[in-house]
């Protein structure tokens, strides 16, 4: 069975002066304020195409290391990951990295990172931006 995940932006004026809101039509969770002038400096209350693609990998990656971690028998107590999207102007999106921290009762630091890794190749989000390179940083919490 597949699922269908939809957003929008309505999207007012030219890329430079222009502005948008983006809206989160499947779960209906709110509309965001959108910019360029967001994209290629701090945002401040309004979000980026690249925020909202680090949201969706931080959280798929989670799920997917979680699942990998479980099905080795060391099912994780947390699972903390951050998702940084670079963007330059006039290049595009440039590489991602991730950082992800886990307590994970029983496992060793050489399972710990081979579990990482095939949950980072797994993970649904990191296919998809298989074009970008996407660096990992994974370490195991006390």
């Amino acid at each position: 069975m597949s699922v269908v995940s939809s957003a929008s932006t309505a999207w007012t004026g030219d890329l430079f002066n222009g502005s948008g809101r983006t809206t989160f039509d499947t779960s209906g969770l709110g509309t965001f304020d959108v910019s360029w002038d967001a994209r290629t400096g701090p945002g401040a209350g309004t979000t980026t195409p690249e925020e909202l693609i680090a949201a969706a990998h931080a959280s798929c990656f989670s799920m997917a290391f979680s699942n990998e971690l479980a099905s080795n028998g060391t099912p994780p107590e947390t699972v903390n990951t951050s998702a940084e999207v670079t963007f330059v102007p006039g290049t595009g999106i440039t590489g991602i990295a991730l950082t992800v921290s886990a307590n994970v009762p029983g496992i060793s630091e050489e399972d710990f990172q081979r579990i990482a890794g095939a949950a980072k190749e797994g993970c649904p989000v990191s296919g998809a931006l298989k074009a970008t390179p996407i660096t990992l940083t994974a370490s195991l919490a006390s």
